[in-house]
């Protein structure tokens, strides 16, 4: 991690007292409302219905539920944020354990959603899926372990292994739901991570390898049912039956052109021709409304959020502050790339949520309070 804290001194801010609310990074609040107005816009696209004024009315259910997603996670972020994250780390083990009770009860208690994966609680009126909260708590045990075990030697083999199991643990449970498309995620926050805790290249080569092994074995063991191995594999096969999701994606975002059709006019999204058009395929609604020009003011803000959480990175005052920031870096580059990417047939289909875009509680709450851990970062750093 030296080469990574090299140049933190041209990121130091000279003042970082007063109250918190002077503390926060602005341009990352600001960015992210901006990511969840579109958000937001979109999904009561995607869920309106097609409504003839004179005689019915929008179905707002959708609409209602995300602000209430939306409220309730900033809220709860900006709590996260207040707490002084190295005084809390004492506390990481206990989110760790809870996490990995919360998975297991799925086996006892779950509920099956969409005929694939058990991976839901259903609480009557909304379901919680603790794989995505799962997610923060391998990034701050990951964060903890790592810059516990840090040495001027760097890493040594044992410790990095040990931290692979630490994320491995929940990355088998999440594989025995089996949701493959969360495990991807997994998988992104412990490379960046461990890339940065000054892992030894031979031992990542390593660590790949076994990866590899493992997804091959994984295949060829039948571990995955016929859909979601056809899914998964769709974006190579364009003969595949279950690639019509992705067609029908493409479709949509080639009809946006360059500037859109116009909100509430995309005639894929009116005519329902998308599944889940709300969530894993919440991009191509953007893309047919919006166009070309929608999709690039999405990515340009994705890309300028990333970049500040990447200087808040730089900015931490220690190890752990700044593995947590790399974590949620990871995260959200990732989900990005294989959201967007999966909408426009260039990745596997793997259900993973557009952070801050797509609809569901799991995953707004948790990219919010991940944007409150880097927040939280940045707020009590040289403090």
């Amino acid at each position: 991690m030296t080469a990574f804290r090299a140049g933190t001194s041209n990121f130091r801010d000279k003042d970082v007292d007063g109250p918190l609310w002077l503390r926060v990074d602005v341009s990352i609040i600001l960015l992210s409302i901006g990511l969840l107005c579109m958000g937001v816009v979109v999904v009561y696209s995607a869920t309106r219905g097609v409504v003839n004024p004179e005689l019915d009315t929008a179905d707002t259910s959708f609409l209602e539920k995300q602000l209430m997603f939306v409220g309730v996670g900033t809220f709860m972020a900006a709590v996260l944020a207040s707490i002084d994250y190295r005084r809390a780390k004492a506390a990481v083990p206990v989110v760790y354990v809870a996490s990995i009770v919360l998975l297991l009860g799925l086996f006892v208690f779950g509920t099956d959603l969409n005929t694939f994966a058990t991976s839901w609680y259903s609480l009557g009126f909304i379901t919680l899926q603790p794989s995505e909260f799962a997610k923060l708590s391998l990034i701050v045990a990951l964060a903890s372990w790592y810059s516990s075990v840090q040495s001027r030697d760097g890493l040594q083999l044992v410790n990095v292994m040990l931290g692979l199991g630490l994320a491995g643990l929940p990355a088998a449970l999440v594989l025995l739901q089996p949701d493959f498309g969360t495990v991807m995620v997994y998988a992104a926050i412990v490379a960046g991570i461990v890339v940065v805790a000054g892992v030894a290249v031979r031992h990542v080569l390593l660590v790949l390898g076994l990866v590899s092994v493992s997804i091959m074995l994984m295949i060829r063991a039948d571990y995955l049912n016929a859909s979601q191995l056809n899914r998964f594999t769709s974006f190579v096969d364009p003969e595949n039956e279950a690639r019509y999701n992705v067609n029908q994606s493409e479709i949509a975002i080639g009809n946006g052109g360059l500037r859109g059709k116009g909100l509430f006019q995309g005639s894929q999204n009116n005519n329902s021709l998308v599944p889940e058009k709300e969530s894993d395929f919440i991009f191509s609604v953007l893309g047919e409304e919006f166009g070309f020009v929608g999709g690039a003011v999405l990515l340009t803000l994705f890309g300028l959020l990333l970049l500040r959480i990447w200087r808040v990175a730089h900015l931490a005052e220690d190890d752990f502050g700044r593995l947590i920031c790399v974590g949620v870096f990871s995260m959200f580059l990732f989900q990005a790339f294989q959201s967007i990417g999966m909408n426009m047939g260039m990745m596997p289909v793997t259900g993973i949520p557009l952070p801050l875009i797509s609809y569901g509680g799991s995953s707004m709450l948790t990219s919010l309070l991940a944007l409150g851990l880097v927040e939280n970062v940045h707020a009590h750093r040289l403090r």
